[in-house]
């Protein structure tokens, strides 16, 4: 029995010493096989740092394949903090070359993080001079920045990209989904201590590029409409102006066209207000551009015929114990001469025999007071009132464009569908959607919306349109060699103070097609609040639709027999 105590003991030894052991076997079974991926993430957390970064934007190029966005690698900047001796010394060295307030810089550079941004998409001179600077804790890494090399061409169409490489206005914002790149993965390494080694070599997974993105609109065409609306707004002293181009058949927009311009490349400093696209969203009131559909509307329901006569009252007549003037005192005369002469009372008469019902149907059958479906964003609706809500004036006052709001787009894409024959077309602006390969992954086809008045009805307007620029108010449109159908419209705008019609602020405009006989384009041209009192939309918007229009059909070879001098695009013009 004396002997029993020391084996006691050593077995007890033993079972404790083999307890430890299956403990430390258990252990070593749960870090390296149950726990092993958590634990190896875990690791990696501690040891790794991710910083994410914008894969390259897609292009976006015009109908011709010509270059109007793309990506440029520029530097950006980044700091360690934990890694900096003297953060005050780096800021003061740092401030002159980025441009950045030393207190700014030094704020970051103190903050207890392993990783900082000083500044995103600098210019490629600053990154060379940070390189010859050559600060510890300081680093450089390439990203993408959106550059439109055209400058302020098609600025309102193409809008531009934020600093984060997101789309926020025009084709960028409509399109994101397609131009946005792949996110790059920067990874930083860090130590035993918890600092960030520098970056020398980045493991960076391959980044995926956007879509490239290619547009109905034509570089000269929109080169062209830009150029002459310039002109004619500085000319006429006006507070804006638009012009649409457009390929009637397909609904295609060749141009869009907003004056005053906007550089995309520098929009930090500007308002909203200067890169809204205005040919989609702001509402005017037409005036006698709308003649144009109330004629087709009472042409198409039998109301009126091109030959049948209209008194014109001699130039005043009362509705609703108001007074309608004509600025011609017209007695008996052709409905065709109503339009082309702009007879407001001839144009009201017109409204009264279609009245409320029918004369709203087709307001809606043209796309008025309803988006275009437009690929872009931002569109208005304009305003069109319900028949409910109408007063005794309503019918003929909307005959002659008053008492109703219709933006740019939706003009001129009703008149289109006077040109090719009867049928609302979808406008659109990109054609195409190709991978960054170039394979195609999608065409976009043109759309027809909707049969709005017969192919005979359109041909009849169309013909009534050209005698208002052959012998009419629109005698400026002319084009040489060509047969130009279109209308000129003049409408008094609101004057805010008395909330009456002004005698002196009028929206100027032409829309129209050409040639008449096979259009190739439907385009209008509003010239907003010229500085003379007696401006009028044949005098000021009319020659301009002349100008562009001349151009571009030189430009498009269709030829006239008569010599013209063409517009070419440049860079940054």
């Amino acid at each position: 029995m004396a002997g029993s105590g020391p084996r006691v003991r050593r077995y007890v030894l033993m079972l404790v010493l083999l307890g430890g052991f299956v403990l430390v076997l258990f252990r070593l079974v749960t870090l390296q096989v149950l726990r092993a991926e958590e634990l190896s993430v875990r690791a990696d957390r501690q040891h790794q740092k991710t910083v994410s970064l914008e894969g390259p934007r897609g292009t976006i190029v015009d109908r011709h394949g010509k270059v109007l966005a793309m990506n440029m690698e520029v530097p950006s900047v980044f700091g360690i903090p934990t890694t900096l001796e003297s953060p005050a010394k780096a800021a003061r060295q740092l401030s002159s070359i980025l441009s950045v307030k030393v207190a700014e810089l030094e704020k970051k550079l103190q903050q207890d993080r392993s990783f900082v941004w000083l500044a995103r998409k600098v210019d490629p001179e600053q990154g060379r001079r940070l390189d010859r600077l050559s600060l510890d804790g300081i680093g450089v890494v390439m990203e993408g920045r959106r550059f439109y090399p055209k400058g302020p061409l098609l600025a309102h169409v193409l809008g531009f990209a934020g600093m984060d490489g997101d789309g926020l206005e025009g084709v960028e914002h409509r399109y994101e989904t397609y131009l946005r790149g792949e996110k790059r993965m920067m990874v930083l390494q860090r130590d035993a201590l918890g600092r960030t080694v520098f970056p020398k070599n980045l493991a960076e997974r391959n980044p995926v590029s956007g879509h490239q993105l290619t547009l109905t609109i034509d570089e000269v065409v929109q080169y062209i409409a830009e150029r002459e609306l310039e002109d004619a707004v500085t000319r006429s002293r006006a507070k804006s102006g638009t012009i649409i181009v457009l390929e009637p058949e397909t609904g295609a927009v060749l141009a869009m066209a907003v004056s005053p311009r906007f550089d995309p490349n520098i929009v930090s400093n500007l308002s909203p207000d200067r890169w809204r696209n205005r040919a989609l969203t702001d509402a005017y009131e037409p005036g006698s551009t709308m003649k144009a559909m109330i004629a087709a509307a009472a042409i198409e329901e039998a109301a009126m015929k091109p030959t049948t006569l209209v008194f014109g009252e001699h130039g005043r007549m009362t509705v609703a114990n108001t007074v309608i003037h004509d600025h011609e005192k017209l007695g008996w005369v052709s409905f065709a001469q109503v339009i082309q002469k702009s007879s407001n009372i001839g144009a009201a008469k017109a409204g009264m025999v279609l009245g409320e019902q029918r004369l709203y149907r087709y307001l809606q059958a043209f796309g008025f007071g309803q988006r275009t479906e437009i690929d872009l964003p931002g569109e208005g609706v304009g305003l069109v009132k319900s028949p409910s809500a109408w007063g005794r004036r309503s019918v003929a006052s909307i005959s002659m464009g008053q008492e109703i709001g219709v933006t740019p787009i939706q003009m001129v894409t009703a008149v289109a569908a006077l040109a090719n024959g009867g049928v609302l077309m979808r406008p659109y602006v990109v054609s195409e959607i190709r991978d960054a390969e170039g394979h195609l992954l999608r065409r976009v086809p043109s759309q027809i919306r909707r049969r709005v008045v017969s192919p005979e009805t359109a041909r009849s307007v169309t013909k009534i349109l050209e005698g208002v620029v052959t012998h009419g108010t629109g005698g400026k449109a002319a084009i040489p060699g060509f047969r130009v159908a279109g209308k000129t419209g003049t409408a008094q705008q609101v004057d805010p103070s008395t909330r009456r019609y002004s005698n002196s602020r009028f929206v100027t405009s032409f829309v129209g097609y050409v040639p008449a006989e096979h259009p190739r384009l439907a385009m209008i041209v509003i010239i907003d609040a010229p500085h003379d009192k007696n401006a009028s939309g044949g005098s000021v918007a009319a020659p301009v639709f002349s100008a562009v229009g001349e151009q571009v059909l030189s430009y498009l070879g269709v030829s006239s027999g008569e010599p013209v001098t063409l517009a070419m695009a440049v860079p940054n013009s």
